[in-house]
């Protein structure tokens, strides 16, 4: 089919807005992350965010109706360049091996990408984003993928056969917030190793796991359809698990606090 002047001149304008409004874009998620940090979530504005990039507020609304959307973005943008390094420390033949790679390359993310993992996982006052969980198909894939990752260890006999793979995926990623951030923070003293120290908890956390350590968190699975998390999640403070189950008796939800 043949193209014509106008046709070609079309594509090239189309191309060119494109490019354009990916630049802004990334503007406006760079200078939003950048103010986030520096002054916290809940004392930035879109006015200040505009002032940044010398845009007005009404342009910025233009690509983002809202702050909180802003975030989410960044937070969504963060989430993949975590699941590429995370899949890409997944690749041993050894399931243990996966296990453990799994979750160094989620401490060595947090180093990396500080920006981002405050944001994602250390900053209290940003939306919480398990309220906001669609568009976020990435982090629902990780979490499954890291879930697989330790039940294939189970199954290879690494791990007891009793072991709640749920279960030990928090437990992993909650012995690794704690390295993050004391490495985040700078908290050691001078010349003491902040890899080293990680390395040791999660290292220390998997031989728990493997020496069938009694556990008594009880894992609440996020339902298959996020829609349905907004029904769902408000039922804990009731003293509800998914789908209204009762939470255990002793057994505290973040939700209730």
């Amino acid at each position: 089919m043949p193209v014509f002047k106008d046709e070609t001149k079309f594509m090239g304008t189309k191309e060119r807005q494109d490019r354009e409004r990916q630049a802004v874009t990334a503007s406006i998620l760079s200078a939003a992350r950048d103010l986030f940090i520096a002054e916290g979530y809940q004392s930035v504005s879109i006015r200040k965010i505009a002032e940044r990039i010398e845009y007005s507020p009404a342009a910025i609304y233009s690509y983002y109706p809202s702050k909180d959307d802003i975030f989410l973005a960044l937070a969504a943008e963060g989430f993949h360049l975590l699941d590429a390094k995370v899949q890409a420390a997944m690749k041993t033949g050894d399931p243990l091996e996966n296990v453990r790679g799994c979750w160094w390359a989620f401490y060595e993310f947090s180093q990396e990408q500080p920006a981002y993992f405050q944001l994602m996982f250390v900053d209290q006052s940003v939306p919480r984003i398990t309220q906001q969980w669609e568009g976020f198909e990435c982090l629902q894939q990780m979490l499954t993928n890291a879930v697989t990752a330790i039940q294939k260890a189970i199954d290879a006999g690494a791990f007891p056969p009793t072991l709640s793979p749920n279960a030990a995926m928090h437990m992993l990623w909650a012995s690794l917030i704690g390295p993050a951030v004391v490495g985040l923070r700078h908290r050691l003293a001078s010349g003491e190793d902040y890899d080293a120290l990680a390395r040791d908890v999660l290292n220390a956390c998997i031989a728990g796991l493997q020496a069938g350590v009694t556990t008594t968190f009880v894992s609440c699975k996020c339902p298959d359809d996020p829609s349905t998390l907004l029904r769902v999640t408000p039922s804990l403070s009731r003293g509800e698990g998914i789908a209204g189950a009762p939470v255990p008796a002793g057994v505290r939800s973040h939700e209730s606090e």
